[in-house]
C-alpha cells in the first residue's frame, strides 16, 4: 500500500523555522523527491526537490532560507525552513517520483503570521 506520511505542519511568527518530513512507503525506485506548495488563489508551486543522487533545486525564492535533504535508506524526505516569511504560508506537499509516476501527500498547513 503506497503511503506518504507528512508531518504536521503549523503556525509559526515570520523569522521563525519550521521542519517538515515526509515519509514515503510502498514505492519503489524512487528517483525524485521533494516539496510543493500552493496558496489560496494561487496555483501549486515547486519548492525544493532532490533526486536520488543528492541534486538539488530549489524555488528562487527559497534559496539561502529552506533547505531539503533525503534518507535514502528510510525513504523520507526533509525540507528545513528557516526564515519563514508570511508569503511562505500554504499548504506544503509532499511528491515523491519513480520513472513511471508521481505520488502526492494529502498537503500540511503552514502558517506564518507577521
Amino acid at each position: 500500500q503506497v503511503q506518504l506520511v507528512e508531518s504536521r505542519g503549523g503556525l509559526v511568527q515570520a523569522g521563525g523555522s519550521l521542519r517538515l518530513s515526509c515519509a514515503a512507503s510502498g514505492i519503489f525506485n524512487i528517483n525524485r523527491m521533494g516539496w510543493y506548495r500552493q496558496a489560496p488563489g494561487k496555483q501549486r508551486e515547486l519548492v525544493a526537490v532532490i533526486t536520488s543522487g543528492g541534486t538539488t533545486t530549489y524555488a528562487d525564492s527559497v534559496k539561502g532560507r529552506f533547505t531539503i535533504s533525503r534518507d535514502n535508506a528510510k525513504n523520507t524526505v526533509y525540507l528545513q525552513m528557516n526564515s519563514l516569511k508570511p508569503e511562505d504560508a500554504a499548504v506544503y506537499y509532499c511528491n515523491t517520483a519513480t520513472v513511471l509516476r508521481d505520488y502526492w501527500g494529502k498537503g500540511t498547513l503552514v502558517t506564518v503570521s507577521s
